[in-house]
């Protein structure tokens, strides 16, 4: 069926077929191939071989060889584009375009009057963008020792210590990393003028708090700001970047989201060195608002100086005192003694500083007024007198027998005055602080059947105590209501009457903050409304237009039948007129008060308190003054309150022109 033709293989082409291999073809399967040539093979056990050693059934093998090949390929870039696609746009977009925050200013506070006691000025800040630094270690070295060299307070370890810290290979290598503050205005020019050549180097101007201190008491008021912390930073997220200043202590802190206004933002083109080449676009900035608030300065000045000099006099160091407005509850003056400078934190503390600062033993820091804890004294007892009259313990005209104290089997607990204070009703325990009188309303005692811990506590409450009183400063104290189930769970001791006792008269484990006891001393001055202590009076836009005022709606009404407030405020009127404060009574207007002597410590001398209000039948100021280790509130106490009255309304009557 074949024609024989004389086919020979090329010596071109291996594949190509000659007439002799067709002619070697049997008729009867024209398809199979009897020559067995070395180029070209029929092989009956194995399929055909082409060319030498290379089997064409194997060719499975490198089919499923580039399947897996190109799978593993779509996987890889399924990752790097789908997976992982916006972390590297990102690192891509970072190379070339960057978010540039624009400060907004923060917002200024002013005192009553719209007396700035704080204002912004330019702040040079040196920081690095990681990302952008050189790669060559050499080149980074040299920028880090010049930059070293020209700020002379930092050394090249410390920089590089900061940069070591950063991963270059995470988006943290684009935000910036701040090296140096508060950069003196020559060494910032000099740095200005070598960062152009400095790749991922850059000087920006931001602006840092110098706060105006008519007296240094306001500085625990105020607060301060200082640089952002990377804990700060994780709970504030992306409206803070590393170089932004942020409240860490007063007002400053707890109206940060008022100070600080919204930064704009710039989108920029940058170079290969991280340097901006041209704005694409950008985000209007919006300015912080301002704080406008209830402190008088000149009063604020004044309770400080009277302090400091009663401390000077005393040899003591310790001392809180708080004037508001019983009306609505602002407060016009807020002192605690020791204090500090806050212009030294916002210059930029030292370590050493900061030290100094935070292990004195008096806690210059420490807002006492706010945060301190401490025994009331006798200033409780208007509260527990309040709460016997309302549960009908006694009644106005109910007395009892003062001779200097009670037994109770081998314990005695004392009045202050030796031999006692003879027959006292509600009006005079107040007046003269009758210890006797409020054992018996308190715990009880023969015939008469006492409040209790429980109904005691039930009052203290009602009045504020054992909570925070929501005064706009942070780190408030809720002091602390003792009651049997915590004796005996903390002490392993049941509550005995001896407790009760101390507590009638405040002491034992009853503690109060002083601005808990200027909160309950309003309720006695406004004749009965209970108002949250502020020291924001209203808020400001930038440009000083309202934006709000503070609420000043009463927290609580008529705690007590208005009858039973009235005998106690007239107890606190005798205690001036013919009483424990009766240094008070020569005052250019009527006023009221309570004592008190508050034991914490059987080596060192008791606190001494003063609470009071005037004018008596129209109160502008309720006034609390405690002075830590004073020994008698009569004395040390009502020597500043008398002195600051004094002034207060002898001022008052020079600014009406009489």
């Amino acid at each position: 069926m074949f024609e024989k033709r004389n086919y020979k293989i090329s010596n071109h082409n291996p594949f190509a077929i000659t007439d002799s291999h067709l002619a070697n073809v049997k008729p009867s399967n024209k398809y199979c191939l009897e020559c067995q040539p070395d180029d070209f093979v029929a092989n009956k056990g194995g399929g055909l071989k082409l060319g030498r050693g290379l089997k064409l059934g194997k060719l499975w093998l490198i089919r499923i060889f580039f399947a897996l090949c190109f799978v593993l390929l779509l996987s890889r870039l399924y990752w790097l584009q789908v997976a992982q696609g916006a972390y590297y746009r990102g690192l891509s977009d970072g190379n070339r375009i960057r978010i540039k925050k624009i400060e907004a200013r923060r917002g200024v506070i002013y005192d009553k009057d719209l007396n700035p006691l704080v204002h912004n000025v330019a702040n040079f800040l040196l920081y690095f963008v990681p990302a952008d630094l050189p790669t060559d270690e050499l080149e980074r070295k040299m920028i880090i020792n010049r930059l070293a060299t020209i700020l002379g307070n930092i050394s090249a370890g410390e920089i590089e210590d900061k940069l070591n810290k950063i991963d270059l290979k995470s988006f943290e290598a684009y935000r910036p990393l701040p090296i140096a503050e508060n950069i003196d205005y020559d060494k910032a020019m000099l740095i200005n003028l070598e960062s152009a050549h400095m790749q991922g180097v850059v000087l920006s101007s931001r602006s840092r708090r110098q706060y105006f201190l008519p007296t240094l008491s306001y500085s625990q008021v105020l607060g301060y700001t200082g640089k952002i912390n990377s804990e700060e930073l994780g709970k504030y997220g992306e409206e803070y970047s590393p170089i932004d200043y942020i409240g860490k202590s007063g007002l400053e802190v707890f109206y940060e989201n008022e100070l600080k206004g919204i930064d704009g933002r710039q989108q920029i083109e940058v170079d290969a060195w991280g340097k901006e080449k041209k704005i694409i676009s950008q985000s209007r900035v919006k300015d912080g608002n301002n704080l406008v608030l209830s402190i008088d300065s000149a009063a604020q000045v004044k309770l400080e100086e009277l302090l400091r000099d009663e401390l000077k006099k005393t040899g003591l160091t310790r001392a809180v005192g708080i004037v508001s407005n019983p009306a609505n509850g602002e407060i016009i003056s807020l002192v605690s003694l020791p204090t500090f400078n806050n212009n030294d934190f916002a210059r930029g503390i030292s370590q050493d500083e900061y030290s100094l600062l935070a292990n004195h033993p008096d806690k210059p820091m420490f807002l006492r007024a706010v945060s301190g804890e401490y025994p009331s004294g006798s200033t409780i007892k208007p509260v527990v007198l309040s709460a016997a009259l309302e549960e009908k313990i006694v009644t106005e005209h109910t007395q009892f027998l003062s001779t200097g104290g009670l037994r109770i089997d081998k314990w005695f607990f004392p009045d202050w005055k030796a031999g006692g204070h003879g027959l006292t009703d509600a009006r005079k325990a107040i007046a003269e602080s009758v210890n006797t009188y409020f054992y018996h309303i308190g715990g009880g005692y023969e015939d008469t059947t006492g409040l209790g811990i429980d109904r005691m506590d039930k009052y203290f409450a009602m009045f504020g105590l054992g909570s925070q009183t929501g005064i706009d400063l942070p780190n408030e104290g809720v002091g602390f209501l003792p009651t049997k189930e915590w004796k005996e769970a903390t002490k392993n001791e049941k509550w005995y009457i001896g407790d009760t006792y101390h507590v009638s008269i405040g002491q034992g484990d009853l503690l109060v903050t002083p601005i808990q006891v200027a909160y309950y001393l309003n309720y006695f001055a406004n004749n009965g409304t209970l108002y949250r202590p502020h020291l924001v009076k209203y808020v400001l836009s930038s440009e000083d237009k309202l934006v709000s005022i503070t609420d000043t709606t009463p927290v609580k009404s008529n705690i007590i039948d208005s009858y039973n407030l009235k005998i106690v405020r007239e107890g606190m009127r005798q205690a001036v007129t013919n009483g424990s404060a009766i240094r008070l009574n020569s005052l250019p207007v009527s006023a009221a008060g309570k004592t008190g002597t508050a034991q914490w410590s059987t080596e060192k001398k008791p606190h001494a308190w003063f609470i009071g209000f005037a004018p008596y039948d129209n109160p502008e100021v309720a006034i609390t003054i405690l002075i830590e280790e004073g020994e008698e509130g009569s004395a040390t106490a009502v020597a500043v309150a008398d002195q600051f009255l004094r002034w207060y309304f002898s001022s008052k009557q020079i600014d009406s022109g009489n």
